[in-house]
């Protein structure tokens, strides 16, 4: 799992083709996100069941408010077998 700042980040997105998981709750996700952007609230049950389905072969962009859930969500992805796993620390939105 790669850690990159919120500038990286959307450096990244801007090159690249990547999914963008938004690991906030439906709430946060409501009042700002990324175009393009999944939510996967990582507070929810089935979490990890919702993770599990995706491929583990592309590359994924994760992040959250702060940058507590998304690493949590991106060492769960690693252990999961994700192959291209980064993680914004801290805040996407200011």
């Amino acid at each position: 799992m790669k850690q990159i700042t919120s500038e990286e980040a959307r450096d990244l997105i801007a090159r690249k083709s990547i999914t963008i998981i938004d690991v906030r709750t439906p709430d946060e996700f409501e009042e700002e996100h990324l175009e393009r952007a999944l939510n996967l609230d990582f507070r929810s049950e089935d979490f990890e069941e919702k993770i599990s389905a995706l491929d583990k072969n592309k590359p994924y962009l994760v992040h959250c408010h702060s940058g507590g859930r998304a690493c949590k969500a991106g060492e769960l992805m690693d252990k999961l077998g994700f192959q291209d796993v980064t993680v914004v620390k801290g805040k996407m939105f200011e």
